[in-house]
Formats: structure tokens, C-alpha cells, sequence
């Protein structure tokens, strides 16, 4: 008898841990499922892209034009200054690829300092007629679209300049150049350059180029320079929230945050 009850309290004590055991695997489970539906809706939608959605139409388009003439007024001010291009290493126009036998040449024989003042003319002439460009932005930052504001909120880093570059460099070119022909004659881009060819004319490998094809060559630069120096004044404004220096970029990017 004694046994039998003995087998009783065993078998329900047994019972009574299984159920608990069994219990307490659910209760992991079912924490598990929701740690996993959590991660899950974490990665699904980050924060910022639910702050972007939160802004209103008007709010992004405004962000976005106020960012980008910014972007492309710090930009033409820091180029279209004495030394903007030249004495900026990221944006200085180098001597065209053609030339650069004739250049070796030159400074071969002691006449460096006349590839020097070719080099610095072109950097010149860019820094003259990158601020004449202001408009061409200006129209095109206005003719944005909603559409085309939202994709650059959400695309990378150099989205803006990126579509600076789709829409208006045909226009930028078209306006340059006849900025660049003028001053190339205004700093002596072609007298520097003749100079220094005529410095290694005994050289038959030295090939020339048509004033034509280098006043297309320092504009393609300048412009090249300028999206250039957009694309660091965007970054700028994305990444560091004292260039955002209004309140609807404090709003707009730092949604992005």
C-alpha cells in the first residue's frame, strides 16, 4: 500500500514537471518568434525612411532646393576665385593628355616655368567663367520635380549632383565656352601655350593641339571641377548637421539621420 502511494506522488510529481518543463520551452518559443518579428521589422523599414515619409510634399521640395543652392552657390564661390581651380588639387586642370610629351620636353630643356604658366592660364580662365553658371542651376533646381526631389532625399551621397549632371551639362558646356574663349585670350592661354610649344619645336614627337580643341578641354574641366566640389558640399550638408544652416534642412535631412 505504502508503495502504491509512494508511485502515486512520483508518477504526479513527474507530471507536474513535464507540464512545467513543456510550458516554459513554449514561453521561449513564442519569445523567440518575437524576437525574430521584431529584427525583422526592424530591417524591413529603417526610422529615417519613415521620417522622410512623414514630410510633406512641399517640405521635401523645399529642403532639396534650399540644399542644393547651397550645394551650388559654396561651390561656384570657392571655384570662381583667383586660385579656386589652380591651387585646389582635386579640381586643377592638368595639362591635356596630348601635350604632356611636349611638356616633359619643355621642362627637359629649362623651360618648365612656361608649362607652368600654360597650366596656371587654363586654371584661370575656368576660375573666370565658372560664376556666369549660377542660372543655368537656378533654372534647373526650379523646374524640380517632387518625384525628382524624394530620389535625391533617399539616393546616395552625390544623388544631387548626379542629377545636375543628367540634366544641365549640355547647357553648363554651351555657356562656358564662350566664356572660356574669351578669357583663354585674357590670360594668355593661347600665347602661354605657344609659347611652350615653340619651346620644344625641334621635338617632331611634340604634337600640337588647335585652340579650338583646348578651349573645349579647359571648359569640360571647369565643369568636371564643379560637380566635383558639388558633390563635397552635398556630402557635407548630408553627413554633418551644422552645414545645415536653416531650419528646413535641420528637418528635411535630418530625417536622414
Amino acid at each position: 500500500m505504502f508503495r502504491k502511494s509512494l508511485q502515486h506522488i512520483l508518477f504526479v510529481c513527474f507530471v507536474t514537471l513535464f507540464t512545467v518543463t513543456m510550458a516554459q520551452a513554449g514561453w521561449l518559443d513564442v519569445a523567440k518568434d518575437v524576437a525574430k518579428e521584431t529584427v525583422k521589422t526592424d530591417s524591413g523599414s529603417s526610422p529615417s525612411s519613415s521620417a522622410v515619409d512623414a514630410l510633406s510634399n512641399s517640405e521635401v521640395i523645399s529642403g532639396l532646393k534650399a540644399a542644393l543652392d547651397k550645394a551650388v552657390k559654396s561651390a561656384i564661390a570657392s571655384l570662381g576665385q583667383p586660385g579656386g581651380y589652380l591651387n585646389n588639387l582635386d579640381v586643377k586642370i592638368p595639362m591635356p593628355d596630348n601635350l604632356q610629351t611636349a611638356e616633359k620636353a619643355a621642362r627637359a630643356v629649362g623651360q618648365g616655368a612656361l608649362a607652368d604658366e600654360f597650366i596656371a592660364s587654363m586654371n584661370s580662365a575656368a576660375e573666370q567663367a565658372v560664376p556666369e553658371t549660377i542660372s543655368i542651376f537656378t533654372e534647373a533646381i526650379k523646374n524640380m520635380s517632387f518625384d525628382d526631389a524624394k530620389n535625391i532625399l533617399n539616393g546616395p551621397d552625390n544623388a544631387a549632383t548626379s542629377f545636375f549632371q543628367q540634366n544641365s551639362s549640355a547647357a553648363l558646356f554651351d555657356r562656358i565656352l564662350p566664356i572660356v574663349e574669351k578669357a583663354t585670350n585674357t590670360v594668355g592661354v593661347t600665347s602661354n601655350y605657344k609659347s611652350m610649344m615653340s619651346s620644344v619645336s625641334m621635338l617632331s614627337n611634340a604634337a600640337g593641339m588647335q585652340t579650338a580643341d583646348l578651349d573645349s578641354f579647359v571648359t569640360n574641366k571647369a565643369i568636371d571641377g564643379l560637380f566635383s566640389m558639388m558633390a563635397v558640399e552635398e556630402k557635407a550638408i548630408r553627413d554633418n548637421p551644422v552645414e545645415r544652416s536653416t531650419d528646413i534642412l535641420k528637418k528635411v535631412f535630418g530625417a536622414l539621420d
